[in-house]
């Protein structure tokens, strides 16, 4: 999900139908399994077709013999009830925690293939140029919603200023800070209204969309995300396949193309306003995250 999309990532409380859109049957040219040769054509659901990077993308795989069809959907509800169905081949729109949702919800078993990049979440202030600043009693505010909420719990704890009993998990809350061995106080505020009320504390986790809203940039972050925590894991974004497509040769070919292609890099900085950070995780690791946060979101029940 791009940085406009991190504030809809509640869980699913049900799965709904998809629409089916004209044309929209899948392609059987790429096949399942080990795929095939040349002149394939692979329908990938997004939800931005516009966005800078799908244009070269798109390009630098036909030059591989791959005609990539892009199915742009409208609203996040529906690529991966499409992909579970058979109507596309690939998405790529989700972090891991929103899949683990997904398959939790529905009983699906889509698996990623892929990673692409993560948008980190980040702590700003306009009373401190420095985390490290923050003095011990003071305020921080976080999102109220629970998937934000949690993140940005988990940006807290990497910046060392509290300590989750738990851990960290995609569904600690406000319950899960150890007061006692944190630095901070945490106030939980609706994430529209934080931009106006940052005056009002010592610091607070904006959702990105609304720090432009703030009069800040993202540049302005004192702290974020560490892409190499593993409490981040869950929020990387992924392309995502049906579980028995998994080693499907030319999927993973596309996969090897975003990663790598220059201008299909540039392009997902652009679309992100260079606030987007590339990764090329190990598809294993995805796979051991997404089966660890749907076991916590079970567990949660």
């Amino acid at each position: 999900m791009s940085r406009r999309t991190t504030s809809v990532l509640a869980a699913l409380a049900a799965v709904p139908l998809f629409v089916a859109l004209a044309g929209c049957a899948t392609s059987t040219d790429a096949g399942s399994g080990d795929g095939g040769s040349g002149n394939e054509t692979v329908k990938i659901g997004v939800v931005g077709k516009g966005d800078a990077q799908w244009a070269p993308f798109v390009e630098a795989a036909a030059e591989e013999g791959i005609t990539v069809e892009l199915v742009d959907f409208g609203s996040y509800e529906q690529p991966n009830p499409a992909l579970t169905e058979g109507e596309i081949d690939l998405n790529q729109f989700q972090h891991i925690v929103y899949l683990a949702e997904y398959n939790n919800a529905s009983g699906s078993d889509l698996t990623p293939i892929g990673s692409t990049a993560i948008y980190p979440l980040g702590l700003y202030s306009t009373k401190y140029d420095d985390v490290d600043d923050i003095k011990k009693g003071d305020t921080v505010a976080v999102p109220d919603d629970a998937s934000n909420q949690a993140r940005a719990l988990n940006v807290l704890q990497q910046a060392g200023l509290l300590e989750l009993k738990s851990g960290g998990t995609p569904y600690s809350d406000l319950a899960d800070i150890d007061a006692e061995k944190s630095k901070v106080k945490v106030t939980a505020l609706e994430g529209a209204l934080i931009p106006t009320s940052l005056p009002d504390v010592a610091a607070a986790i904006i959702n990105n969309d609304f720090v432009e809203d703030a009069g800040l940039t993202f540049d302005d972050a004192i702290a974020q995300d560490d892409p190499e925590d593993p409490n981040a894991l869950p929020y990387v974004n992924i392309f995502a396949a049906r579980a028995e497509d998994a080693d499907n040769e030319t999927y993973l070919k596309l996969v090897e193309i975003f990663q790598t292609n220059e201008d299909v890099q540039a392009g997902l900085l652009e679309s992100s306003g260079d606030t987007a950070v590339p990764l090329q995780t190990p598809v294993e690791d995805l796979v051991a995250s997404l089966e660890k946060v749907q076991k916590d979101a079970d567990a949660e029940k």
